[in-house]
């Protein structure tokens, strides 16, 4: 980032005068006024400060890089410097100075598609009027402040580098831009909402498109949105606010960009008496820095892009290192202490994209619960609750809604738990605790949503940790294949209703594939575990994660949660790139992950409450037949050791 101030007038403007030579190029498809620097500055170009200098791409004019200006009222520029400084991602800041008195007189070379003018001119957010000089203002210059802002990622560059072709334009303008409902971060007086650029990708090349735009700038050339424009709030993509629209084809998916052009937006909503500002499409050329493009260059953030949503179309990115760190996670859950066959229900990367679909999730409902002992009170078992408290806590700690849903005959249990893992220090914050005993669909789908609106859910992402699940004759069993359904509530009825809702995403948990979600597996349920031609789970989540012990499973969702927002590449594709990064809260996110200790008490409250063990069906500290102190706080250790490893 820019650290000292450029002082563009004293260092570049009194030696342009008769040296700019004006002339119209198209670069990448957009309309730019290059000032070509003749030799005699080029010492002037090298002297400049080199953190005001940014990356080259290969149509650049040689030492130089585009630009765009705002030029704001001198009491406006510091808070404008702090806006542009909290929201870097459409928002570069190469650097500032007082505003020159006159700019060079640069009338515009007539195209035959257009002219570009070269400064547009604000009175109280309102533009009034397009200048090629700015000479009739010298007076009010002199108490100005002008902005440099970097322009001089392109897209077209990564396009050909990724061997995409080029898509042209319906109109005669540059790529079109998008105002979007995402807001910038609110900093000093300062807020608008983010400008986006968006270019249509084929499917099957985006993971080469987010290679090249690396290869090229870094983390500052990843998009920070691929999929559904809904999602930004953008109601049609044939109607950009700036530009011309790039036509999408339906095997392309949208891609989207910061773009500069947030900076009209940030000085019409300002509503300074007077300001100016580059038009869309419209550039300068300022020095270039090749040194710090290089900063932002780091191998080991290369970016995975991976599908989280169907409907509405989303993906999501992680650098390849952190993914790799959840695989790990999804091997090391995968050992199968019972023998049961687990390892055949097994799915690629379903951790990592459960993780991923749970990390843009805002509010989260998650559902436990396995009366397997159906001769005792209670009859649910210590596999689940811990698993689903544990990632509730997590959830919490990000700042999301998280809420449990239970059976209603064991309510009361699950609200001692929470009270007590909460005495105990286990959980920090009260989780709210619904039932559910609809008869119908419709029952489902008022649930879930506001007054029963498809368009307003309450929750936008359902997991299930060890959660009896109805098998295809409509009854529940568990492993012994008893049938259990009369201690059941029908909450398989709201993952069924969340298909059919868009916005709805649903994870399961499980570790023998009567657990609700196993519909997924339900094939390979029925051929490799036991009695699973009658106990496999129908109802299927979006992803299916399979663990030795299911309580493995929630504990391994948590530790994905903090790899992925400690992950530099998938934290600014949260935050769209715009406002402070996230991972301030890291060390509260460590504090919330599962430990050992934090488990034993959790496990020993549930003890305390005559739940008995999976398999042995005793009161005493184990899980599934498994001890505890020997067996789970190894897993637990193991987990979170890798998930806090250095990346």
């Amino acid at each position: 980032m820019f650290s000292r101030t450029w002082n563009w007038k004293n260092e570049i403007s009194p030696l342009l005068g008769s040296y700019l030579v004006p002339c119209r190029s198209f670069r990448d498809g957009i309309m730019t006024i290059s000032f070509l620097l003749r030799s005699c500055l080029r010492s002037a170009v090298r002297s400049l400060p080199k953190a005001a200098l940014i990356r080259n791409t290969s149509s650049m004019t040689e030492g130089l890089q585009p630009a765009s200006v705002v030029v704001l009222p001198r009491s406006l520029a510091p808070a404008f410097e702090s806006f542009c400084q909290g929201n870097r991602g459409p928002l570069p800041l190469l650097g500032q100075s007082e505003a020159v008195k006159t700019l060079p007189q640069l009338s515009a070379v007539s195209d035959i598609r257009t002219i570009c003018p070269q400064l547009q001119k604000y009175k109280f957010g309102t533009c009034t009027g397009i200048l090629t000089s700015l000479e009739e203002h010298s007076e009010q210059l002199k108490e100005m402040v002008t902005f440099i802002i970097d322009c001089s990622f392109s897209i077209e560059e990564a396009l050909e580098q990724a061997g995409i072709p080029r898509r042209d334009l319906t109109g005669p303008s540059h790529a079109g831009a998008y105002k979007t409902t995402v807001p910038c971060a609110t900093i000093a007086g300062f807020c608008c909402p983010l400008v986006v650029t968006m270019r249509p990708i084929p499917k099957d090349k985006l993971e080469r498109l987010l290679q090249a735009t690396h290869a090229i700038r870094g983390q500052q050339g990843q998009p920070i949105h691929i999929g559904d424009p809904g999602l930004l709030g953008i109601e049609a993509l044939s109607k950009p606010d700036y530009g011309s629209y790039v036509e999408c084809r339906p095997e392309d998916v949208p891609v989207f960009w910061p773009s500069p052009l947030t900076s009209l937006e940030a000085v019409i909503s300002c509503k300074a008496p007077l300001a100016f500002a580059s038009p869309p499409g419209c550039m300068v050329m300022v020095p270039k820095d090749t040194a710090s493009s290089a900063s932002c260059l780091t191998p080991e953030m290369v970016p995975e892009v991976h599908a989280i949503s169907k409907d509405p179309l989303h993906y999501s990115i992680v650098s390849a290192p952190a993914a790799q760190k959840v695989r790990e996670l999804e091997s090391t859950i995968a050992v199968d202490p019972g023998n049961r066959g687990i390892g055949h229900l097994l799915l690629k990367d379903e951790l990592l994209q459960a993780a991923l679909s749970l990390s843009h999730a805002r509010s989260v409902l998650v559902t436990t619960g396995f009366p397997t002992h159906f001769n005792h009170e209670p009859p649910e078992e210590t596999d689940g609750p811990p698993g689903a408290i544990a990632l509730a806590a997590f959830l919490q700690a990000l700042g999301k809604e998280t809420a449990m849903v239970v059976d209603q005959r064991a309510l009361n249990l699950h609200m001692r738990i929470v009270e007590d893992a909460i005495r105990q220090g286990v959980l920090k914050t009260p989780i709210p605790i619904l039932t559910y005993q609809g008869r119908s669909m419709e029952d489902a789908r008022a649930f879930l949503c506001k007054d029963g609106d498809p368009k307003s859910p309450r929750f936008d992402h359902l997991v299930a940790i060890e959660r009896a699940g109805r098998a295809a004759d409509g009854n529940y069993y568990n492993a012994r294949k008893m049938n259990i359904k009369h201690l059941v509530d029908p909450i398989d009825d709201i993952f069924l209703a969340a298909q059919k809702i868009p916005g709805i995403s649903s994870t399961g948990v499980g570790d023998g594939g009567n657990e609700l979600g196993m519909g997924k597996v339900k094939a390979a349920v029925k051929k490799h575990i036991r009695n699973g031609d009658v106990i496999a789970c129908d109802v299927e989540a979006d992803f299916a994660v399979i663990a030795g012990v299911s309580n493995w499973g929630g504990y391994a969702l948590a530790c994905a949660l903090y790899i992925l927002n400690s992950c530099q590449v998938h934290e600014r594709y949260l935050r769209r790139a715009t406002g402070p990064s996230r991972r301030a809260g890291e060390q509260s996110w460590i504090q919330a992950l599962p430990s050992v200790a934090k488990e034993e008490k959790m496990l020993g409250i549930l003890v305390e409450n005559q739940v008995r063990s999976g398999v042995s069906g005793i009161v005493g500290m184990e899980v599934d037949g498994l001890p505890f102190h020997d067996v789970h706080a190894e897993m637990i250790r193991k987990l979170v050791g890798a998930t806090t490893v250095h990346m």
